[in-house]
């Protein structure tokens, strides 16, 4: 196990900002996780583990102890009953693992195509798409428990999947380390195409879609909002969909319409769970006057994506919670709404 110091957070992660960590290891097996863990403790460290530094933000003054970066990888695959079970290490790149899927003719994740970071980040913020949550297809999760020492294969009920959530970033946030991941798909099965990009890119087709072509049509969406990593491309240094869609009670959808109305306004939403409705949180900043190309100094909005804070050059973490405040205040005060970011905070 190689322990090295004082290393850039910055360049680890897809916004591109935050300053060094003291310690960093790169765990490339179980073994060595349980290592990095142990001088972890040995030392009085605080501990971060660091997946494909997609959905992060690291402050401005770094990590004061030991950042983890699990590397395990390999994809194994096998059938069960009649569905493909494929494991994957934490470490391994989750468009590569969509890749494969799709390649074997495997249905469930073709719509999460062109999403960046690793496979180890998945589950602990369900992470979705286009109509698919990783939710749908992990059939179980290996993780070290920092509570017990131990290691614990999680079914995914076990999971508490909802909305953007699970067990993992709520009710026992930092307890676990994800090691693996297995997604149970389906052989031959057909593409999910209900999202309304997918069926506006499809329509006119004389042939039904194939997960291939789903996968494409993903990645050539995801491209035109600055959502695929494209080196040089000023746009994609951010961390994705900076807030989550709001989900609201019926009672709570029913004052935003009234606010919506009285500006001559409608709003774009569709049913969520529980009779609730999800809002576009997209149309909430640019209806508070947050549209596509915003920019305070070196901060914005994504030229591509209504939904990205960007880095515009040498922006600080300080630079990207203000702008981040400043949105959420701005929609408070016009539409009651609280924006919830989806990015973890690292070091603040």
């Amino acid at each position: 196990m190689v322990i090295r110091e004082s290393v850039p957070l910055g360049p680890l992660t897809t916004f591109k900002v935050g300053r060094p960590t003291r310690y960093l290891v790169e765990a490339k097996t179980i073994t060595e996780v349980g290592k990095a863990v142990t001088f972890a403790r040995a030392h009085g460290l605080s501990l971060f583990v660091l997946g494909g530094g997609s959905n992060l933000v690291i402050s401005d003054t770094g990590w004061p102890g030991l950042v983890l970066k699990v590397a395990i990888s390999g994809i194994e695959e096998r059938n069960e009953n009649g569905r493909s079970l494929f494991e994957v290490g934490a470490g391994e790149e989750w468009d590569n693992f969509v890749a494969r899927a799709v390649t074997r003719n495997c249905a469930g994740v073709e719509c999460l195509s062109g999403i960046p970071g690793n496979v180890g980040g998945t589950p602990i913020q369900n992470v979705g798409a286009y109509g698919q949550e990783v939710a749908e297809t992990i059939e179980s999760v290996l993780a070290w428990d920092l509570k017990d020492g131990q290691l614990h294969e999680m079914c995914g009920e076990a999971c508490g999947f909802k909305y953007r959530t699970s067990i993992f970033n709520t009710t026992d946030r930092g307890r676990y380390i994800i090691l693996r991941v297995t997604y149970a798909l389906v052989p031959q099965g057909e593409p999910r195409i209900q999202y309304a990009d997918l069926k506006q890119h499809f329509a006119g087709w004389h042939k039904t879609p194939t997960l291939t072509d789903t996968r494409e049509a993903v990645r050539r969406i995801r491209a035109s909002k600055a959502m695929l990593i494209i080196p040089g491309d000023e746009d994609c240094r951010s961390a994705g969909s900076f807030f989550k869609n709001p989900v609201l009670a019926p009672e709570q959808y029913e004052e935003l319409t009234k606010r919506a109305a009285a500006k001559g306004l409608q709003i774009p939403s569709y049913p969520a769970l529980e009779a609730q409705r999800k809002v576009s949180a997209a149309w909430l900043g640019e209806n508070s006057g947050f549209g596509k190309g915003y920019s305070h100094g070196r901060v914005g909005i994504s030229r591509k994506h209504a939904l990205a804070i960007v880095n515009r050059g040498a922006a600080t973490a300080a630079d990207i919670l203000a702008l981040k405040e400043h949105i959420q205040q701005r929609v408070e005060d016009i539409w009651g709404i609280h924006l919830e970011p989806e990015p973890v905070f690292v070091g603040f």
